[in-house]
């Protein structure tokens, strides 16, 4: 692979990323600037918060959609490794879109499951159960997004990935850690939000309190 199509799949990779979609969505259909509430973040967990599971939903699919394409034409282009170039472009525009002056927006998350998604597609099913799991049993984002990027370069390893892939989801999760470590801290100090899950399906019913018996009203 020449210099020239390093050059071209990582500048596509980086414009792919960049494609904001938590901002532009929330945007459009609240009004609301994501990047002024919560984190702060153009990520998916952040819209979840303020915009609800319905957008944090078409935002994650939006985000891995981006990711999957860039490495899918890496792949295309210049093989495995031409993924990696390209993926790692992918990671950098949506941590710095170019469409948002280079400013902060997501810690990089379903975007990684995206790439993960062409170079190891069951590493990345994985990867996104594994999410889900933990989020389900601790309720912390930050918790599920580092344990399932931590999970990612054993499992690309397990599935038959080359080392480039490999070395490349060790660096994503390592980027996820570097990108969460406001949520570390938090976790530390016992601060951090929890989120109440509430998802169609899984909410949980109560029974209706029972009335308690009038005293004054005679037994039949």
């Amino acid at each position: 692979m020449s210099l020239l199509t390093v050059v071209l799949l990582g500048v596509t990779g980086y414009v792919l990323g960049s494609l904001p979609w938590g901002y532009w969505l929330s945007r459009f259909f609240t009004g609301k600037d994501i990047r002024e509430v919560g984190s702060r973040g153009t990520g998916a967990a952040n819209v979840w918060r303020h915009a609800g599971f319905k957008m944090f939903f078409a935002v994650a699919l939006l985000d891995i959609g981006k990711g999957s394409a860039a490495a899918a034409i890496g792949l295309a282009a210049g093989g495995r490794t031409g993924a990696v170039v390209a993926g790692a472009g992918a990671l950098a525009g949506h941590w710095r879109p170019l469409f948002l002056g280079f400013k902060r927006g997501g810690k990089i998350v379903a975007t990684t499951v995206g790439v993960a998604l062409v170079m190891a597609p069951l590493a990345s099913v994985v990867m996104a159960v594994v999410w889900w799991l933990v989020l389900l049993a601790t309720r912390y984002t930050s918790v599920a997004s580092i344990t399932a990027s931590l999970a990612l370069p054993p499992l690309v390893f397990i599935f038959g990935g080359s080392w480039a892939e490999v070395l490349f989801t060790l660096g994503a999760a390592l980027a996820i850690i570097v990108l969460h470590r406001a949520n570390i801290e938090r976790l530390r100090q016992g601060t951090e939000n929890r989120f109440s899950l509430h998802l169609p399906g899984l909410r949980r019913h109560t029974r209706a309190p029972v009335a308690a018996a009038d005293p004054t009203r005679p037994l039949r």
